[in-house]
C-alpha cells in the first residue's frame, strides 16, 4: 500500500509583493511600533461588506497570522471565513493609489466597488 503525500494547501491569505512593500513603508513611518497590520471585514456600504485595514499593536490569540517575509498580516477571527483565498494587493498611478482585494469568494460589489457580499 502506498502513501499519498499531504495535499499542499494554500494559504488563508496571500499579499503580493506591491502591497508587502507598501505595508513596510507605512509600518517603518508610523512613527511607533507595530507587530504588523491587521485585516477585518465590517458591515458598511451599500453591498454590506468593506475591508478594513489597522495597525496591529497586540496580538489577539485568536487572530490567523500570515507571515510575508519578515512582515506579519493578522486576520481578524470574524474575518477568516470572508477572507480565505483572498489576495492582497497594491496598485499605483498617476490619479489613484490603494490596496485591493481578489476575494474568490465575493459573489458581488456595489458600483463604487467600496463594500462587497459573499
Amino acid at each position: 500500500m502506498t502513501s499519498k503525500p499531504p495535499a499542499k494547501t494554500k494559504a488563508i491569505f496571500t499579499v503580493t509583493e506591491a502591497a508587502g512593500n507598501q505595508i513596510k513603508t507605512l509600518l517603518d513611518g508610523r512613527g511607533k511600533p507595530s507587530l504588523g497590520i491587521r485585516i477585518g471585514v465590517r458591515q458598511r456600504g451599500c453591498s454590506g461588506n468593506s475591508y478594513t485595514l489597522e495597525y496591529a499593536d497586540e496580538v489577539n490569540p485568536l487572530d490567523e497570522i500570515v507571515e510575508v517575509g519578515n512582515l506579519r498580516v493578522f486576520i481578524d477571527p470574524k474575518a477568516v471565513l470572508f477572507v480565505i483565498g483572498t489576495e492582497m494587493d497594491y496598485t499605483e498611478d498617476k490619479l489613484e493609489s490603494g490596496f485591493s482585494f481578489m476575494n474568490p469568494n465575493e459573489k458581488g460589489r456595489c458600483g463604487c466597488g467600496e463594500s462587497f457580499h459573499v
